[in-house]
C-alpha cells in the first residue's frame, strides 16, 4: 500500500465527545471507525469503558473493540500491527478510516513511529534478543538499550520486549540509533497523513462531564460487570483490571472500601487522567482544535465534516 494515506483521527480528552461526533462523520463519509482506547480492547469489559453498543457497531463498523481477553497482555505494538491491518482492509473495501479515541501513546506510536517499517530486520536476532529477555529478564534487556540508545529507552517501558528488542536491531544492523532514524531527515518517512480533530472544553465543563459519566456508570451496570470479571479469575493481577474504575470497584467487593469511596476514587483519576491526556494531545500536529462549549452540535458536525472531506480530497481518497 502506497506511502501518505490520508486518514482521520478524533482526539481530546475522556468525557468530551469524541464518540458522538464520530458516529456521524462516519455515517456521513461511510468511514468504519478504529478505536484507539486501551482499554476498549479488552472483552467483557464494555461498562467501565463506554464501548459502543453492539447495536451501533452493526450499523458502523469498528475495529478494535474486544480483541483479547481480560488475563492477555495487549502492547503498543499489538495496537500498531492491527490498526496497519485494518486500514489495509477498510481502503480496500473502498471505506475511509476513522480513528476516535483518548490513548494518546496508541497514536504517538502509528502515526509518529512508524517510519522504521522500512529498516532492515534480521528474524535471528530478534530472537536472539528475546531468549535473552527470557533468561536475563526484561530489565536486562532495557539496560542493553539504555547503554547505547538512552532517550529511546526512556520512551519504552521495561516490559515492552518487542519494541526494545526492536531499537537494539535498528542499532546493530544499522549502526544508528533508533532515535537517530526517528530525527533525522532521512527517515522521516511517513505512511500516514492524518489529521487530527481535536475536541476540548473548559475544564470545570469537563471534570462536570466525568463526574455525570461515573455516576452512570455505577448506575447503570459497572459494579455488576466487575463482579462477573472477578468470579470468572480475571482480578487485579491483569493490567485490565488495574484501570480506575475496575480497581476500585474490585476493593470495594472485596470490603477494602465503601462503595462511595470507590465512586470518588473513580472520578479522581478519571480526572488526572483526562490532564495526562490534554498534556499529550497538545503536541499532537496538525490539529484543529474545537471548543466544543462554543458550538452548537449541527454546526460543530458541519464545520468537522467540511475540513475532512478537504483532507480526503487532497489525497484523492474521495
Amino acid at each position: 500500500m502506497s506511502e501518505n494515506i490520508p486518514v482521520l483521527a478524533i482526539i481530546g480528552p475522556t468525557a468530551v465527545g469524541k464518540t458522538q461526533l464520530s458516529l456521524h462523520v462516519a455515517e456521513a463519509l461511510h468511514a468504519e471507525v478504529i478505536s484507539v482506547d486501551s482499554r476498549q480492547v479488552y472483552r467483557y469489559m464494555d461498562v467501565g469503558t463506554d464501548k459502543v453498543s453492539h447495536q451501533i457497531r452493526q450499523k458502523i463498523l469498528h475495529h478494535m473493540l474486544d480483541v483479547v481477553d481480560p488475563d492477555e497482555i495487549f502492547s503498543v505494538a499489538d495496537f500498531v500491527d492491527k490498526s496497519v491491518a485494518a486500514i489495509e482492509r477498510i481502503i480496500t473495501r473502498g471505506k475511509i478510516p476513522l480513528f476516535v479515541g483518548g490513548t494518546p501513546f496508541y497514536y504517538h506510536a502509528l502515526f509518529e513511529e512508524s517510519l522504521t517499517q522500512d529498516l532492515p530486520r534480521d528474524r535471528n536476532l530478534t530472537d536472539e534478543l528475546e531468549e535473552y529477555a527470557l533468561v536475563n529478564g526484561n530489565e536486562a534487556l532495557h539496560t542493553l538499550l539504555a547503554e547505547v540508545d538512552p532517550d529511546r529507552a526512556s520512551q519504552l517501558h521495561i516490559n515492552d520486549v518487542r519494541r526494545v528488542s526492536r531499537a537494539l536491531e535498528i542499532y546493530r544492523l544499522t549502526g544508528h540509533t533508533a532515535t537517530w532514524w526517528y530525527a533525522s531527515e532521512e527517515g522521516k518517512t511517513k505512511r500516514y497523513d492524518v489529521l487530527y480533530i481535536g475536541l476540548n472544553r473548559p475544564r470545570s465543563l469537563l471534570f462536570e462531564g466525568i463526574t455525570k459519566r461515573v455516576h452512570q456508570q455505577f448506575s447503570g451496570g459497572f459494579i455488576e460487570e466487575v463482579e462477573w470479571l472477578l468470579h470468572h479469575g480475571f482480578d487485579e493481577r491483569y493490567p485490565s483490571m488495574q484501570g480506575f474504575g475496575y480497581k476500585e470497584i474490585a476493593l470495594y467487593l472485596r470490603g477494602k472500601m465503601t462503595k462511595e469511596e470507590a465512586l470518588e476514587g473513580d472520578i479522581s483519576a478519571t480526572k488526572k487522567f483526562c490532564r495526562r491526556q490534554m498534556t499529550w494531545f497538545k503536541k499532537f500536529s496538525p490539529t484543529l482544535w474545537y471548543d466544543i462549549s462554543t458550538y452548537e452540535e449541527k454546526d460543530l458536525e458541519r464545520n468537522v465534516l467540511d475540513v475532512c472531506f478537504k483532507h480526503l480530497e487532497r489525497g484523492n481518497i474521495i
